[in-house]
């Protein structure tokens, strides 16, 4: 049953006026000032206890709300929870490896590293750049990239790899409109100074690294100048050849260049090979030449001293000398020959002397000295026929080796 229906109750009416007689709905100001007495015992307040807005008194101190009066708590509820959402709603999260750039009012605020971060909705706003990716470009895939003109005017055909990152986040975003069309201009640049400042085979040959460490260096260089906020990290050369008119006679170059480097390390090997034992070889022989030279020295000085000594005894008795001199030299002959022929004055015979055998019969029938009782040195006569001949016992001795040197031994 409604409220205000004929024949109802008559105090069910909603804005609490019992004694409304049927008159209709209350007044707006009389449901607003209801609503804040509510909020106001909610939050601990008094508010003023009356009729229907007459005669009442005051029933305790506290806010008292009037009839017009805007609702102040609840519009500062409603502010405080919009500011929490407000609050809440700038908060955001930055992964490792990445970096945010906050921007205030459009400009560039601050740089924050990865964690949970904090920004001003509708004041400020981020960006957030990764700066631990690894980022790769390649030059030298078109023929305008790639053909390139050298010191000795040749033309190569050039392509490297670059892979960067971002080292400054900040320069990165707003230093430079495109950063990738930056870094690909600045490279090309850079390896057209450096290959129009060496030649082709350097180039092509042993200087790729070389080339490729300071074509990296250069690009570098004008990217801080620039500002550009890159980092180079590996500057590759892929490629360094002549173009495809010509690569067969460069292949042809190539080649002789490759035999030419063979045919020196051959004859190095054969070099390193022959020169030691040559070397060895003239060692061996000055040390030879030395020990000759030593021994014909030494000989030469003993047969000095030799000649000395027998000079001084020839002083002494130069006949007795010169025939022992004699004897010496005629024995030596004789003791190297088998055979002797005399030449007997006043007749053509010739006299033969069959010293071989003699020499063996003679020692065969020779007594021993312990025969003859003579010792070593002593004399001892032999008949021969109807002569007598006198041999010292030291004269019959075979060894060659134990005979006197000759005068031209001693010489």
């Amino acid at each position: 049953m409604a409220w205000n229906e004929p024949g109802g109750p008559k105090n069910n009416d909603p804005w609490g006026n019992k004694n409304n007689n049927d008159k209709g709905p209350p007044d707006l100001d009389e449901v607003i000032k209801n609503l804040n007495d509510k909020i106001g015992k909610l939050f601990g307040g008094n508010k003023k206890s009356g009729g229907n807005g007459s005669g009442g008194k005051d029933s305790g101190s506290g806010t008292s709300f009037t009839p017009g009066q805007p609702p102040t708590i609840l519009l500062v509820i409603i502010g405080i929870v919009a500011i929490g959402i407000w609050a809440m709603s700038g908060i955001y999260t930055v992964d490792q490896g990445k970096k945010a750039v906050v921007l205030q009012f459009g400009e560039a605020f601050k740089t924050v590293e990865a964690g949970i971060q904090w920004y001003a909705p509708g004041i400020q706003s981020y960006h957030l750049v990764d700066v631990s990716a690894s980022r790769s470009l390649n030059i030298g895939g078109s023929q305008h990239e790639a053909h390139m003109l050298t010191k000795d005017e040749n033309i190569v055909e050039i392509k490297v790899a670059v892979q960067y990152k971002v080292s400054d986040a900040e320069h990165f975003l707003f230093n430079v409109r495109d950063p990738g069309l930056v870094l690909r201009q600045v490279s090309e640049s850079a390896v057209r100074e450096i290959v129009g400042k060496n030649e082709m085979d350097f180039i092509l040959t042993e200087g790729r690294s070389a080339i490729a460490s300071k074509i990296g260096v250069l690009a570098q260089e004008i990217l801080d100048r620039y500002k550009t906020g890159l980092l180079i990290t590996r500057f590759t050369l892929q490629s360094a050849k002549a173009p495809a008119q010509v690569q067969d006679a460069f292949e042809d170059v190539n080649a002789a260049r490759e035999d030419k480097e063979r045919y020196i390390n051959e004859a190095q090997a054969y070099s390193n090979d022959v020169i030691p034992k040559a070397r060895g070889v003239a060692a061996r022989q000055v040390a030879e030449a030395q020990a000759y030279n030593g021994r014909v020295i030494a000989e030469s000085e003993g047969e000095t001293a030799r000649f000395l000594s027998v000079l001084t005894e020839y002083e002494k008795a130069p006949e007795v000398t010169r025939d022992r001199l004699y004897l010496d030299a005629m024995e030596n002959v004789y003791s190297k020959t088998s055979k002797v022929m005399i030449d007997t004055k006043g007749s053509n015979n010739l006299l033969y002397l069959p010293l071989d055998k003699m020499m063996r019969g003679t020692i065969n029938n020779m007594p021993s000295s312990s025969d003859t009782g003579a010792g070593a040195g002593e004399t001892v006569n032999y008949k021969k026929g109807s002569q007598q001949s006198q041999y010292r016992s030291d004269q019959f001795n075979t060894d060659n080796s134990r005979a006197r040197p000759s005068i031209r031994e001693r010489r």
